[in-house]
């Protein structure tokens, strides 16, 4: 735990940021780590921090500080801590109900975009924080979105962001949306669903310890929640409609495999900043193209 003896009377800025580096320097990010949170504390940019680096600390935020301090070192996400996380152009909220967004999505945002026609009736389907859904409701707002989750307290962080960031053509539906539309409905899907294998390791390290294991994990393979995403998509998404499912970096050949199965044409794998397979996008058949294989 942390243990900082200086009295916050005599602590400033630049001092209190020195001892959280102290403290945090088994992290290879110490440094970003204390400054976020600092700044956090004091509401303030990481420019202001350095300019008014020898402003003093209340008493109040000192122990706040601390507290935040002591959750980090027993790993708590910043994202968690701060509450907030940047994604695509926006500040999103997020709690420990809520999948933390990665910049690696923001690929299925970049994607959708080549994709969605004008005026288009689309969905999100496990919303999370309503990222994916509320970055192309605001690169198109023609566009009309249904973001989806199973769980109440999420949707409530995902209504919360877009009223941040004053998105007024998505609506949030509790439950399994693509059992509640119509077929034929959509021309656009997207989904970062749960993938990782229930029993994979990397779900008792680092930030994933954290956060909601049913965002995060779907069945022996990892696969259960995009199989009968991949299934109901199809049945729900109009001819020539689009799905684009983001998946771990060593599934893309089973997802690839799976939207073949469902009948989708023109699949794609798209990699990530990293270099690794990520994304999946399918195209529903033609209407023509059905009845001349049946």
């Amino acid at each position: 735990m942390v243990l900082m003896s200086t009295p916050p009377q005599v602590m400033t800025r630049q001092s209190a940021l020195q001892k959280a580096i102290e403290i945090l320097g088994t992290q290879p990010i110490a440094r970003q780590d204390a400054e976020t949170l600092l700044c956090h504390v004091l509401g303030c940019t990481p420019t202001s921090l350095i300019s008014h680096s020898e402003s003093w600390l209340t008493e109040s935020q000192w122990q706040q500080f601390q507290a935040l301090l002591g959750q980090r070192q027993l790993g708590h996400p910043i994202a968690y801590l701060t509450q907030e996380r940047g994604f695509w152009d926006m500040n999103l909220q997020v709690s420990p109900a809520t999948l933390i967004p990665r910049p690696d999505t923001e690929l299925l945002v970049a994607q959708a975009l080549e994709k969605i026609p004008k005026n288009a009736f689309c969905a999100d389907i496990g919303t999370g924080t309503g990222a994916i859904a509320l970055a192309m409701a605001g690169e198109r707002p023609d566009s009309y979105w249904l973001a989806c989750d199973l769980y109440a307290a999420t949707l409530q962080i995902a209504v919360a962001n877009a009223r941040r960031n004053q998105r007024d053509n998505v609506h949030f539906v509790q439950g399994d949306l693509a059992n509640m539309l119509a077929c034929e409905s959509l021309d656009l899907c997207v989904s970062n669903p749960p993938y990782i294998a229930d029993a994979d390791p990397h779900l008792m390290q680092g930030d994933l310890r954290f956060e909601p294991r049913h965002a995060l994990a779907s069945g022996q393979d990892g696969l259960d929640a995009i199989r009968l995403l991949v299934q109901q998509a199809y049945r729900v998404l109009k001819p020539q409609g689009w799905l684009m499912i983001e998946h771990g970096w060593q599934q893309a050949a089973a997802v690839q495999a799976l939207f073949r199965q469902a009948g989708f044409t023109e699949i794609t794998a798209c990699q990530d900043f990293g270099g690794q397979d990520r994304l999946v996008i399918g195209r529903k058949r033609r209407v023509d193209t059905v009845k001349s294989d049946s």
